[in-house]
């Protein structure tokens, strides 16, 4: 059994407006995602700013309300829980942000914010919270003189580190990772990712990761999602994404790439046309636009995800 599976999983928000603050229209966030992690693996999604990936991972953790749609966490659907309800399970998922001073409290020195979680959900007695913090600071690298310093005081990568301090206070079993590394200089982006791997095989941890970067996924991860517009494209594993994609769309990104070796240089791919509005989606394949093997059918219908082979899924009527 998959330690977490989401199911037709939709996101509308609203916009509102006017003088009795009517509905004037939605924006399509997410748009019918399924797919399940296996207990100890990493799961990767990727795709352009704005095609809801931010958004999966905060309804999967009910950071916010979905449309439609169901999450599992242990075969127990979580979609409806109450506040009180959800505290058990908010112990076990946790969400690492893609910024890390935001997500820190300016008026907090960074020992109190983690000493703050472990003694709101009694990981330890009152006694050992410091020395439960001491340990917690000394695993992601953090100097334990440094927990009376507030955040302004630290770097970026510091600061992501104390983030991933606050997230490992309570025991987790899974932790969403919302692009951890983006806000950091390409210096530092290794050694948290380093971090979150050793991390990961210490701690038997499951892992949705969230980044644009398709290069990070396919070092960091075990499979990958490949989002648009809200929708699923393409699930494939991350044994030789370069050879194994099959989406248009993937193949695209993976084509806007640069390379590690200049001598091995390609053609740059550059898409055509505009991504299509959220607020309304086009009939049929969202990235029917844009693609270069799109057919009257691509335009008229939504292709299924079908499944190509084991652990492979594309959303496409021309692969």
């Amino acid at each position: 059994m998959p330690l977490v599976e989401v199911s037709n999983l939709v996101k509308h928000f609203l916009v509102r407006g006017g003088v009795f603050n009517r509905v004037l229209r939605q924006v399509h966030a997410v748009n019918g995602v399924s797919f399940a992690i296996e207990k100890g693996k990493i799961l990767g999604v990727v795709g352009e700013s704005g095609c809801g990936k931010s958004t999966l991972g905060k309804l999967i953790v009910r950071l916010l309300d979905m449309t439609a749609g169901k999450v599992q966490f242990r075969g127990q659907d979580i979609s409806h829980l109450s506040a009180s309800e959800l505290m058990s399970v908010r112990r076990k998922m946790q969400m690492i942000f893609q910024d890390p001073h935001a997500s820190l409290n300016p008026r907090m020195t960074v020992g109190a914010a983690v000493r703050e979680v472990v003694a709101f959900h009694k990981i330890v007695p009152k006694r050992e919270i410091r020395d439960e913090v001491d340990a917690l600071f000394a695993k992601v690298g953090i100097h334990t003189d440094s927990q009376e310093k507030y955040p302004h005081e630290f770097s970026g990568g510091q600061k992501q580190r104390v983030g991933i301090a606050r997230s490992l206070a309570v025991n987790p079993e899974f932790i969403i990772a919302d692009e951890p590394v983006s806000a950091l200089d390409v210096s530092i982006q290794a050694q948290v990712l380093n971090l979150l791997m050793d991390l990961k095989d210490e701690f038997d941890l499951t892992m949705l990761f969230i980044s644009h970067d398709l290069k990070v996924i396919d070092h960091f991860c075990d499979s990958v999602l490949v989002m648009y517009l809200g929708f699923v494209l393409e699930e494939l594993p991350c044994r030789d994404i370069q050879a194994d994609a099959l989406h248009p769309y993937t193949k695209a990104l993976l084509g806007a790439n640069p390379v590690a070796d200049p001598t091995q240089r390609h053609e740059l791919t550059v898409l055509a046309g505009e991504v299509p509005s959220p607020y309304d989606l086009p009939r049929g394949c969202p990235f029917a636009a844009r693609c270069e093997l799109v057919t009257n059918q691509c335009r008229q219908e939504m292709p299924p995800l079908v499944e190509k082979e084991s652990g492979h899924r594309v959303a496409c009527w021309e692969v």
